[in-house]
């Protein structure tokens, strides 16, 4: 006979939403070029366009860092809270 099913944790969380958001906005802001397609404001003499698009490159490294450090920690719970239920080994 096979085991009853156990109620499933959701694949798609608060978490998981904050993950993917942190991953879309650099594309979004950067893919939007009329957005910062001018000469200014200028930063120590840098055109607008130049030093918008080296700040999303930190930005960038920023958000996936923290969606990377976001995402293993639910990981780790939800492997936990798996386990604890006597569910599959992963």
């Amino acid at each position: 006979m096979s085991q009853p099913t156990e109620a499933k944790l959701p694949l798609v969380t608060p978490v998981r939403v904050v993950c993917a958001v942190l991953l879309v906005a650099p594309f979004v802001a950067l893919l939007w070029v009329d957005s910062y397609a001018t000469d200014k404001p200028a930063f120590v003499g840098i055109p607008f366009f130049y030093w918008y698009q080296l700040l999303w490159v930190i930005l960038s490294a920023l958000m996936t860092g923290l969606a990377y450090v976001l995402f293993t920690r639910e990981e780790r719970q939800r492997r936990a809270r798996r386990l604890a239920r006597g569910g599959e080994q992963a």
